[in-house]
């Protein structure tokens, strides 16, 4: 039981992880380039999944332009209420915990943290 416990803990840390990581990886800014790291949403991603001419990529890519800002604060919102859950629920789990699994859990957060600090620096140098 106690062993589940840990797994369960562990998986909804590293789940948590996962799901914020992609936080800081998808505030694309209008105008950043052409997609959206990786994602093919962005007009090369398009253009050469459906073969666009040259005058059907001028006439898509200020679509994709105006969709980029919408998704960003959509995406924003959602890794906030997630977020919001994870503190939640991590708060109520603690009390639970022994001391060595507070800091076992104490080192996720933090190594999740620094990995996130770390991809904005990645992200925000990337934009320069």
């Amino acid at each position: 039981m106690k062993q589940t416990m840990k797994r369960n803990i562990l998986t909804f840390v590293a789940a948590g992880a996962i799901a914020l990581g992609g936080f800081v990886v998808v505030q694309a800014q209008p105008g950043a380039g052409g997609g959206w790291h990786g994602h093919a949403f962005g007009l090369q991603g398009i253009t050469k999944q459906l073969d666009l001419t040259s005058d059907q990529q001028t006439k898509v890519q200020p679509i994709l332009d105006a969709a980029k800002p919408q998704l960003a604060a959509i995406h924003q919102e959602a890794m906030q209420k997630a977020k919001g859950v994870i503190d939640s629920s991590l708060s109520q789990i603690r009390p639970l915990l022994t001391a060595d699994q507070q800091k076992k859990l104490d080192a996720v957060q933090k190594a999740h943290q620094d990995m996130m600090n770390a991809h904005k620096e990645l992200h925000d140098a990337m934009q320069q």
